[in-house]
């Protein structure tokens, strides 16, 4: 669910610019889609049997949605000079690449954007903390609502997301047993939910511009905004900074996204930033450079809460 919907928000963003293939174990599904997207086409691709590049012809970008664990897409991308999105590992995942590419010459973007909705969390704490002089404390969490479509690959990790988990505490990097570390997240409506941190690409990044002493991102269940107003179910962020504004008062500021598209459809949103970051800059752009990114070094914060209300993204905002 989630490659179908990049693949249907690329194509509304760039129109024909873009040709699309849609690689997977079962292609024949992705027909229909295909011949709705115009443009596009299918291909085989099962990654148990390795991945040959010359079947698809020239590809500027390939955007990884599927789990890789032998690491051939990015491997394939980063010896022929292509540009590469992964959005589906967490942060000990990573280091294979970082230790390929002190041994390679990059010469396209390769993208670590394992970051809840590939970025989406990041971009939006990197610009709230812009309102900050300093900040002791970021708690950033994920609300899933089961009401949500998800695809089988999502389905599958759900039980994997509380297990071993990466946060920061008193400006010490730790890995915690998530089970232990449960904390409480009170939402809009009467009923709190329970969050526990997971591993995810945003923790360092966020710990890398801000330098917070403490920073965890929980992942939760429980009834989304949009199901509490009788909606479809929506897909919720929770960002809470605590530290002194630039006006010099202590405070907490609580800010909540609300995707009413759900979960897929928000994911699809940070993918398609970081997908113009590459595709649609200028020439001299760093984003034309090779090199690793992270979608906040691609992607500025400057404006982002207007290019998320493009998508029909919603902001809440209070201070503690």
């Amino acid at each position: 669910m989630v490659g179908s919907s990049i693949a249907r928000l690329i194509r509304k963003r760039f129109q024909n610019s873009v040709e699309l293939i849609l690689a997977g174990r079962n292609p024949q599904s992705g027909e229909e889609l295909a011949n709705a997207l115009t443009y596009a086409k299918t291909a085989y691709l099962n990654l148990d049997e390795g991945f040959d590049l010359s079947l698809y012809g020239k590809v500027d970008l390939i955007i990884t949605s599927v789990e890789d664990h032998r690491n051939i897409i990015r491997e394939a991308a980063i010896s022929h000079g292509i540009a590469n999105i992964y959005i589906t590992e967490v942060a000990e995942e990573i280091s294979p690449t970082m230790f390929l590419a002190l041994h390679r010459t990059i010469t396209a973007p390769i993208v670590f954007a394992g970051h809840w909705q590939a970025g989406v969390m990041v971009f939006v704490t990197k610009y709230l903390c812009g309102r900050f002089r300093h900040i002791t404390r970021i708690e950033t969490a994920g609300l899933f609502d089961e009401r949500d479509p998800i695809g089988p690959m999502v389905a599958s990790q759900v039980e994997g997301f509380v297990g071993r988990a990466l946060l920061r505490e008193e400006g010490k990097w730790r890995f915690v047993d998530a089970k232990a570390y449960s904390r409480e997240i009170m939402t809009p409506h009467p009923t709190p939910v329970i969050g526990y941190p997971m591993s995810s690409l945003d923790v360092p990044s966020i710990a890398a511009f801000t330098g917070a002493a403490n920073i965890r991102f929980d992942f939760a269940t429980g009834k989304s905004i949009g199901t509490h107003n009788g909606l479809a179910a929506s897909h919720d962020l929770y960002i809470d900074i605590e530290g002194v504004l630039l006006s010099g008062e202590t405070t907490k500021l609580r800010t909540i996204v609300s995707d009413p598209g759900g979960n897929s459809h928000l994911t699809a949103v940070g993918v398609i930033l970081l997908t113009e970051a590459i595709l649609y800059s200028g020439e001299e752009s760093d984003a034309r450079i090779g090199g690793l990114y992270l979608p906040e070094t691609l992607v500025s914060s400057d404006g982002i809460l207007d290019r998320l209300a493009e998508f029909g993204i919603n902001f809440t905002e209070a201070n503690h």
